[in-house]
């Protein structure tokens, strides 16, 4: 190290150090403090500032990485969308985004009903009460519970339809988190309107680029549909082209290619 760089760098042990001590033996051991600090300056001042190491490439072993990537189940003969329904509905969700954004700002500013208190963040339990109605998430009734606004209609027992005036209130963080919610909770329940209805407006609502945990959750959804769809014997199951719909826009308009549906 020469005497420049040491003088960008502060002492932080300022020693002074008598003229004798100049040809100090760096074999032999220090017999003071002062010898010690100045040893260690001159074998510092002996180093190179660079160094470079040497490497034989031939002895370099060759690794080889594999990394897995899940991708989805194919559908089941005769229950694959066509590439022109999938980009249909690419181009309905790209519409209905657009004017989300548009008028985030107007229905976000509306008053919620009385009846509507959304749950805090990390509530777990009051997002699923809240979205899926506490009959189906105590799964106390069919799943074919109607979620259609009716008079009288206590939305507490049904769950809220996601209205604009609600999903336009959600920062990308809740956004994100409901989604792990719900994705969550399919994982180990079969599908219900009121979870078609919600994953719809929470992806319609989730911006792009995409964070890594909103990848991670996504795909998720994709191979849960998918994996549910295998075992769908009809193309009359309702539960058919909503399970396709999600399929198609993770894959299609998060472009997450390798799940996409390839129709023969």
């Amino acid at each position: 190290m020469n005497s420049d760089v040491e003088d960008l760098m502060p002492r932080l042990l300022p020693v002074e150090f008598e003229s004798n001590t100049v040809q100090l033996d760096l074999n032999g051991p220090p017999r003071n403090p002062q010898e010690y600090l100045r040893q260690v300056q001159l074998e510092a001042s002996l180093c190179p500032e660079v160094v470079v190491a040497q490497i034989d490439p031939k002895k370099l072993k060759k690794q080889t990485v594999h990394v897995s990537v899940p991708g989805c189940r194919a559908a089941p003969t005769g229950l694959c969308p066509s590439l022109s329904w999938q980009q249909q509905q690419v181009g309905n969700f790209s519409e209905l985004r657009q004017r989300i954004t548009k008028n985030r700002i107007h229905w976000s500013s509306q008053t919620l009903d009385d009846n509507v208190q959304m749950p805090k963040l990390t509530d777990e339990v009051g997002w699923k009460r809240f979205c899926l109605g506490e009959k189906v998430y105590m799964d106390t009734s069919s799943c074919d519970t109607e979620v259609e606004a009716k008079p009288g209609l206590d939305y507490s027992k049904v769950g809220f339809p996601p209205f604009l005036t609600i999903v336009s209130r959600l920062n990308q963080t809740t956004v994100l988190m409901v989604l792990e919610i719900l994705i969550g909770w399919f994982e180990e329940r079969e599908f219900v309107p009121q979870l078609g209805c919600w994953l719809y407006a929470l992806l319609a609502c989730l911006e792009k680029p995409l964070l890594p945990e909103a990848h991670s959750c996504i795909r998720q959804l994709a191979r849960r549909c998918a994996q549910l769809r295998s075992t769908l014997e009809s193309q009359e199951d309702e539960k058919l082209p909503a399970l396709n719909l999600l399929i198609c826009l993770v894959a299609r308009y998060f472009e997450q290619n390798d799940l996409a549906d390839q129709p023969e």
